[in-house]
């Protein structure tokens, strides 16, 4: 492993070790046992390793988290099944990802005051969208891909919406069933009379 792998790797361990605001360079290059030096050579900047770990850390767990739950869901009966398993799945696995969504998040704050930042976010959102376009298809062999897409966009939008309620407000994050009930509701509200209250 060179250098650069093991400044990743390093920079990986601090994140979540540490978040992304406490981390310093020499706790990087001391995770990683390489000089400081190195961060410069390989990546221009400590915040610019970090982002860079941050990305790859993102993808190795929420995103596999993502296909996972996914294949979990695929033996659902019908869509409005599948949909609710999958959010089960993945709301049941924030927990298990605190230190990358904690990463993440303190990292949003910078956006408005760091193009690079803001860019290298862009990036990675429509990444995300990418692979979870990529990963949808595999579950539902018969959704062409414009109509994965936009699924793709909700499920991405939902998911950082639930982060952030889990982040703020465990007990009311809404669970699978609730949000399946929701889309069924949607679906279904062209097709019934008005009900009054």
């Amino acid at each position: 492993m060179g250098n650069r792998e093991d400044l990743l790797a390093g920079a990986k361990r601090c994140l979540l070790e540490k978040g992304y605001a406490r981390t310093t360079a020499r706790d990087i290059a001391t995770a990683a046992g390489t000089s400081l030096a190195a961060i410069g050579y390989h990546f221009g900047s400590k915040e610019q390793l970090l982002n860079a770990a941050l990305y790859d850390a993102t993808a190795e767990g929420l995103g596999e988290e993502f296909g996972r739950a996914l294949r979990a869901a695929a033996s659902g009966k019908d869509a409005a099944e599948r949909f609710e398993a999958t959010w089960t799945h993945m709301i049941d696995s924030f927990p298990q990802h605190r230190q990358v969504i904690v990463a993440a998040l303190e990292n949003l704050g910078q956006l408005a005051h760091v193009p690079e930042l803001r860019e290298m976010f862009a990036r990675a959102q429509a990444d995300a969208i990418e692979e979870f376009t990529h990963r949808y298809r595999q579950a539902e062999h018969d959704v062409g891909n414009a109509p994965a897409r936009a699924v793709a966009t909700l499920y991405y939008l939902l998911m950082n919406g639930l982060i952030v309620q889990w982040m703020t407000d465990p007990a009311g994050v809404p669970s699978g069933e609730d949000l399946a009930l929701a889309v069924r509701t949607i679906a279904s509200a062209g097709q019934r009379e008005p009900v009054s209250d």
